[in-house]
């Protein structure tokens, strides 16, 4: 609006100012004319006047004529001087008092009666230009109060204009930030025909396309939230699903198959014929095999349900590529190829036996597409202060468009040329996504660089420590089994008849129950505690293998008898219950658990508890 107003009002102003600048200078000019005139006028009439008066030298005449002519308007004075210059007359007129400015007017005085003679005098009229000055001063004041007049008009006009110009521009801004807050539908009045109105129309327009545009949008992210919605749903019940079924794999299914696991075992012990050890063999790879999938599911439902709890610690990171090595050296060497642990001195924190699962995930992996060459694990010091792990293989790589999705859980990419049936466990997809899931809990990630054909290489950090000083310690053979007093707690029967079986062939004095009464039956019927009690977890009607404990606890305190050793055996995947495990710090194994382990750990058991009584 004020740029309008003064487009409008500069033009105005200009004309004003030039036609005053123009107009005073002309009008001065014109009364200095008329001014000039004037005296002229009245000193020709003086002159003419006087001539008779000056011949005869008449002085009252000539002082009476200059009398009556300075009572002449705008005259100041007169003045009649004889030839030779004398003043024969004086008179000042009524505008000569203070006449500062004037102009002068001289006349000789010629004898029209006698031609040729000399000059008879002068006649002197002073015309005074005071009036001719406050003339121009109020001409000019009334031009300027005018000029000011107009101007004010003017500027009310501009003004009026142009509001009347901005006004349906300031509603179309008004109605535009309207729009950029959201609201529902703008519209703005049509307010003439002109180029304005013109503009107006296209906004409703537009605004209306927009208002149909954004309830369309509306009703699609309304309609795409409910299906997501679903959607949702779906997927959280079809991970409850999962979660209840890997729940009971790890639990129902799997007590068949540690049933199935000791039976196997304890057919081997005492048969000596060759046939039946080859099919007794052939059993157990079988066995392992259906181990190998089930500790799939296990581990993958364990993380799912946060079973798995982190223990970090420091360490040295060559034992764990030497128990990779002893894992996996005698399966590489069957098929031809070639395991590296590359010694290293280098030290992590971490979770030993998360690390421990990751890395024989990976040697495994790399094993079962590997054909030629072999598989290189090593580590490497960088300069952040991390060790970076590498897992190489000389396999048949991975595609680009595998290599996205190859962590994603039941995922397998299918290398029949080049896929080795390693100790037959095919596998279900799942081992790379443990890797992963395990990275994600120790703060790491697992990065993947494949060719097809030449080869993979996985690669993870880890936080690395100053070297320790290891105390040397000098190993001891370990102590037979034979003799050790075993009282198994558990509420399958096959389960029960396959441990005792198999602990009997080791040379174990065995017990065995199904709940609480049937243990502390077995404990009265011992004369003395057993050395180690095996239980496990979830018994029948609810009841726990901890309670069982405790009340084991309790009848032996009342002698005085040293605790006893105890073990806990499982297929539990339950957060709670396994909190409850730690809660209590007793060794815990998961079913199937084979002989090996179920050795080993009976032996750890009984000679950490000897420790802790000596």
């Amino acid at each position: 609006m004020q740029r309008l107003a003064l487009v409008t009002l500069i033009p105005t102003l200009v004309t004003a100012t030039l036609l005053v600048a123009m107009l005073a200078p002309q009008q001065v000019m014109t009364l200095r004319g008329m001014a000039q005139n004037t005296a002229d006028a009245i000193a020709t009439q003086a002159a003419s006047v006087t001539a008779a008066p000056l011949r005869d030298m008449q002085r009252r005449e000539l002082v009476r004529i200059a009398e009556s002519i300075s009572d002449l308007p705008h005259v100041a004075r007169v003045q009649i001087r004889a030839a030779d210059g004398e003043i024969l007359a004086d008179s000042l007129g009524r505008s000569g008092a203070d006449n500062n400015e004037g102009l002068t007017v001289v006349r000789d005085v010629i004898d029209s009666e006698r031609p040729g003679q000399p000059v008879l005098g002068s006649v002197v009229v002073d015309v005074s230009l005071r009036d001719a000055i406050a003339m121009q001063q109020a001409s000019l004041r009334h031009a300027l109060v005018a000029l000011v007049i107009s101007l004010f008009v003017a500027a009310i006009i501009a003004w009026q204009a142009a509001r009347w110009i901005s006004a349906p521009l300031r509603r179309l801004v008004d109605a535009v930030h309207q729009l950029g807050r959201g609201d529902r539908h703008v519209e703005v009045e049509v307010t003439d025909q002109t180029e304005i109105g013109e503009l107006q129309r296209g906004f409703n327009s537009a605004a209306m396309a927009l208002f149909d545009v954004q309830r369309g949008m509306e009703r699609e992210i309304e309609h795409a939230t409910v299906e997501l919605a679903r959607k949702n749903a779906a997927l959280e019940a079809a991970s409850v699903a999962k979660a209840r079924f890997l729940a009971a794999a790890s639990h129902d299914l799997r007590q068949p198959l540690y049933a199935l696991t000791l039976f196997s075992s304890s057919l081997a012990e005492d048969e000596r014929d060759p046939v039946r050890l080859d099919r007794i063999a052939h059993i157990q790879e079988c066995v392992e095999a259906l181990d190998h999938l089930f500790s799939e599911l296990l581990d993958l439902s364990r993380l799912e349900t946060g079973a798995m709890q982190i223990e970090i610690a420091e360490f040295p990171l060559d034992q764990v590529f030497q128990e990779v090595s002893r894992n996996f050296r005698m399966i590489a060497e069957q098929h031809g190829l070639r395991l590296i642990m590359r010694t290293t001195d280098l030290w992590v924190r971490s979770d030993r036996t998360m690390l421990s699962r990751i890395l024989n995930n990976l040697v495994s992996n790399a094993l079962r597409y590997t054909s030629r060459g072999g598989v290189l694990v090593v580590a490497r010091q960088r300069a952040d202060g991390t060790a970076r792990v590498d897992v190489w293989d000389t396999g048949s790589g991975i595609a680009p468009e595998h290599q996205v999705r190859v962590f994603d859980e039941f995922y397998r990419v299918e290398c029949h040329s080049n896929e080795h049936d390693v100790g037959r466990r095919r596998g279900l997809g799942l081992g790379l996504a443990t890797v992963q899931r395990l990275a994600e809990l120790l703060d790491t990630q697992v990065e993947l660089k494949s060719k097809p054909g030449r080869g993979s290489v996985f690669s993870f950090h880890l936080p690395q420590v100053p070297a320790q000083h290891i105390a040397a310690s000098v190993e001891e053979a370990s102590p037979d089994v034979s003799g050790m007093r075993v009282l198994v707690i558990d509420d399958e029967p096959a389960i029960l008849s396959g441990i005792r079986y198999l602990l009997s062939s080791w040379g174990c004095e065995v017990a065995v129950a199904e709940d609480r009464v049937q243990a502390l039956q077995a404990a009265e019927d011992w004369n003395v505690p057993p050395d180690i009690v095996i239980s496990d977890l979830r018994l029948r009607d609810g009841e726990s293998g901890l309670d069982v404990l405790a009340a084991l606890d309790a009848h032996y305190q009342i002698d005085g008898n040293p605790p006893f050793a105890r073990l806990l055996i499982t297929g539990e995947t339950r957060s709670d219950r396994l909190r409850e495990i730690m809660a209590a710090r007793i060794p815990v194994l998961y079913k199937p658990v084979s002989p090996e382990q179920l050795r080993e750990a009976l032996m750890v058991a009984w000679s950490a508890s000897r420790a802790t009584t000596a």
